[in-house]
């Protein structure tokens, strides 16, 4: 099959396209390449990618309509897979509208996109933060969305509202897909496992908010794009109606549309995450404890129901085997 998938010099892009091009599939990977974080290690992914003649990589950003739709074009894609997008909780509170460009505009764009091609199915990258402080565990896709604590989640929130009504207006297949806490080798400097092996390594202080009080539910990567796989087989439709038990499905009544969680459901304590990390690496933290920062949640917690009802499939890579893979990676990746 041809896919069309945004970011790929990201993080989980990167995975995603990996998988899908070692599967014989050919991949067309738009990225702007944005110095969010470090570029060198965003061109270290996209070489690896290159490596496959099946692959072809196109530099351009979501705002640039032009640019996106020539990649289209050339891709002629039968599957579309939105990735990209300005990515942090906190980064949102200090440049609000790269937001606002990227998960705004950016998706609008990606809509109209999938408007023109129409691709057998659409799927779009959302996160658990659009769950805010939400009392009820575990979280679940049927619950309210409309709280969110950062314009980060909003964006994605909103993201979401858009896409429901396009799939709505022009009978595009869509699903969006929450991700909790995506871990994994080739991460995000910013991320938290990146950062404490780092910061445990160079025998920096670890910085630890809300006082280690929060918990999160951590996702391996190579889970990820296992779940993104088989969903992008199984697009929303009266076919792939889930009907035990039906009150899970989010498949819309007004269109082809539908939200999944993909995440196991095993939320860890952060100083449990943090001590685990110490073994790993081999050494203790010099643990700096801090208070909550705006924005942060107290916990996250999935329920992986739909998703299983959906695939058969459920994130079960152990948090010991994830982050023991990671710091190998780390090593490797800087040459320790």
């Amino acid at each position: 099959m041809r896919y069309l998938i945004t970011g790929t010099a990201g993080f989980i892009g990167f995975h995603l396209a990996r998988r899908l091009l070692d599967e014989g599939h050919f991949v067309t990977g738009f990225d702007g390449m944005t110095p969010y974080y470090d570029i060198a290690l965003k061109e270290r992914r996209v070489a690896i990618l290159a490596r496959s003649n099946a692959f072809r990589p196109i530099m351009g950003m979501l705002e640039d309509r032009a640019a996106l739709d020539a990649a289209a074009d050339a891709a002629e894609p039968d599957v579309i897979i939105h990735l990209a997008a300005q990515a942090g909780v906190r980064y949102s509170l200090e440049n609000p509208k790269a937001y606002v460009d990227s998960n705004l505009t950016g998706s609008f764009h990606m809509l109209e996109l999938a408007r023109r091609l129409k691709p057998a199915h659409l799927l779009l990258a959302s996160t658990s933060s659009v769950y805010g402080a939400n009392p009820s565990i575990p979280f679940r896709e049927t619950d309210d969305t409309a709280r969110p604590m950062t314009l980060y989640a909003a964006t994605k929130a909103s993201m979401e509202v858009m896409a429901h009504a396009y799939a709505h207006l022009f009978a595009i297949p869509t699903t969006a897909f929450r991700f909790f806490t995506v871990y994994g080798p080739w991460g995000r400097p910013d991320m938290a496992l990146f950062k404490f092996v780092d910061a445990i390594t160079r025998g920096e202080p670890l910085e630890i908010y809300g006082e280690g009080a929060m918990q999160r539910d951590f996702t391996y990567v190579d889970d990820i794009v296992e779940g993104i796989v088989r969903l992008a087989a199984v697009p929303p439709g009266e076919a792939n109606r889930v009907t035990d038990p039906p009150e899970i499905d989010t498949l819309s009544p007004l269109g082809p549309f539908r939200t999944v969680n993909i995440a196991g459901g095993n939320p860890i304590g952060l100083l449990d995450f943090v001590d685990l990390v110490e073994r790993e690496v081999g050494r203790p933290a010099r643990r700096v404890m801090l208070p909550m920062q705006p924005g942060d949640v107290p916990r996250t917690f999935a329920s992986p129901d739909l998703l299983r009802a959906l695939t058969g499939f459920v994130p079960a890579t152990p948090l010991e085997d994830g982050v023991r893979a990671f710091v190998t990676w780390y090593r490797t990746y800087r040459g320790l």
